[in-house]
């Protein structure tokens, strides 16, 4: 089954909002990672110490079918932090088949800014920004 939930992007507040977001909603978050539990890149590089503690996803589940996720922003993607446009649609798919399918067709035309490859917390996962703005995220839990 395909699942569709808005994914936001904070600039170093990402805890305190789903704090509130917890207050309001209630529940219990599903997920809750910080940047310094990321394993070293591959050059060796990690983040810088400032921030280490910053929210590198969280997931609030708010029914059985929806939730609202988040992350700060960090890196080489703080530059590109606009309020107001602090967001992605993500879109969870049950085959890697049908991840490419989508992603290939939402990225057309468009700009892929991470391409869709397996990842180090078992996703098969991929953003894109659409030919219209639109920021997608792009994840599949099956083993690529």
């Amino acid at each position: 089954m395909t699942r569709v939930n808005v994914y936001l992007t904070f600039d170093g507040n990402c805890e305190d909002a789903f704090r509130f977001y917890q207050s309001v909603f209630g529940g219990e978050f599903g997920h809750f990672s910080r940047f310094g539990e990321m394993p070293p890149s591959e050059d060796g590089q990690g983040m810088p110490d400032d921030q280490l503690n910053r929210i590198m996803h969280v997931s609030l589940p708010i029914s059985i079918e929806t939730a609202i996720m988040g992350s700060d922003t960090g890196g080489e993607w703080a530059s590109s932090f606009v309020h107001g446009n602090n967001f992605s649609v993500s879109i969870n798919v049950d085959s890697t088949a049908e991840a490419d399918r989508i992603f290939n067709g939402l990225s057309q035309d468009g700009h892929v800014t991470m391409p869709l490859a397996a990842t180090f917390w078992g996703s098969y996962f991929g953003m894109c920004t659409d030919k219209f703005g639109i920021n997608w995220m792009m994840s599949c839990d099956v083993p690529a």
